[in-house]
């Protein structure tokens, strides 16, 4: 089913990808990207559990627009260890203005595709999506 505001498609494995980090925590994080010619959402990379946060970092292009969920541990202040399933929409101001457009139009229909999503970051460079920021929206 295509997205009528921008046509895009969400390929099957997204969202099979997403639920395995949610149900089982398989992965640390995913990166997705539109595939333009496919006209679908695609995934890019995953980490694994043990992957870092500058891994993660590291999987987003500084001058490419993506789609993220990267699943957040935390110990709340009563010390229980908790964790917060983040969407990041990751549009850096060196990025095409039509890849931007393209992104940004298509993000909503996409997030719908992803049920269990908690906090959702919108950036335009790492620190907008540092772990300082994180931790900030997890509370």
């Amino acid at each position: 089913m295509a997205n009528a505001a921008s046509g895009m498609a969400v390929n099957d494995d997204c969202k099979l990808k997403f639920l395995e980090l949610k149900a089982k925590r398989t992965y640390r994080f995913i990166v997705f990207k539109i595939d333009e010619k496919q006209k679908e959402v695609v995934v890019e990379k995953v980490g694994e559990p043990s992957s870092s946060y500058d891994e993660f970092a590291a999987a987003l292009p500084t001058d490419e627009c993506r789609y993220a969920i990267y699943d957040f541990d935390f110990v709340t202040e009563e010390n229980c260890q908790k964790s917060k399933i983040f969407f990041i929409a990751w549009s850096p101001d060196s990025s095409r203005v039509r890849s931007k457009m393209l992104y940004a139009s298509s993000k909503d229909r996409f997030k719908r595709e992803l049920d269990g999503i908690q906090v959702e970051l919108q950036a335009t460079d790492p620190t907008e999506m540092g772990l300082d920021v994180f931790r900030s929206r997890s509370n």
